[in-house]
């Protein structure tokens, strides 16, 4: 799952409008910043398996700090409450920290059976990755679904606003249709390095161009 996580993020402007996307992205992916770290740390280990499905061109050996379900309510927690502290908003800590949670349940649809219960704990995942075009299908629905609901829940107060935001949607999209021919990283080190790069490059702009949009009121 790639841009179904940010899909949430998107959708979720429309629940807690004050919240800054930047930080409506950053929960949802929070598993997917922690986890190169770890790799490049070798805290947690990936190996490469060619395969002509794109999405299982990698096999997740250990990833339990990052991914497994008790770790993500653990930082889920952790997240929520270090929001509640800065923003005083309850209903946003809420939130943030289901986001951070969420991250889980999308990996375990799509995922094989490589997602921890906890650390040492059973293995599980649906399988969607198993199927390219439906995983492509569901996502793509996800991701269109967020941003409407995100445009409905703001409005341009500028130019930045309007083409930060657009170009920050072309970017992901046309990242996740490139990742669908490219093939894997060549090194564990380009995983982790891109991953650092692209992911707090999205959680940023996310923050910037929302920064120039106004919550629409009702």
């Amino acid at each position: 799952m790639f841009i179904g996580h940010y899909a949430l993020g998107l959708a979720a402007k429309r629940i807690v409008p004050r919240t800054s996307l930047g930080t409506l992205f950053l929960a949802p992916t929070l598993a997917d910043l922690l986890w190169p770290v770890f790799l490049l740390l070798g805290w947690e280990r990936v190996s490469f398996t060619p395969n002509p499905d794109p999405f299982l061109n990698l096999t997740f050996d250990s990833y339990p700090i990052s991914h497994s379900l008790l770790a993500l309510v653990g930082w889920g927690l952790l997240v929520g409450l270090l929001y509640s502290w800065r923003t005083q908003s309850a209903k946003g800590a809420l939130v943030v920290g289901l986001l951070v949670v969420s991250h889980w349940v999308l990996d375990w649809v799509v995922h094989r059976p490589d997602m921890p219960l906890w650390p040492g704990g059973p293995l599980v995942g649906l399988g969607m990755w198993n199927s390219e075009r439906g995983t492509v299908a569901v996502e793509g629905i996800m991701f269109a679904a967020g941003a409407a609901m995100y445009f409905q829940a703001t409005k341009a107060r500028d130019r930045v606003g309007t083409y930060a935001v657009w170009t920050l949607l072309a970017l992901l999209a046309v990242s996740y249709v490139a990742s669908l021919f490219s093939g894997p990283p060549p090194t564990i080190q380009a995983i982790g390095f891109g991953g650092i790069t692209f992911g707090w490059l999205f959680v940023v702009w996310a923050w910037w161009g929302d920064k120039h949009r106004d919550v629409v009121r009702r």
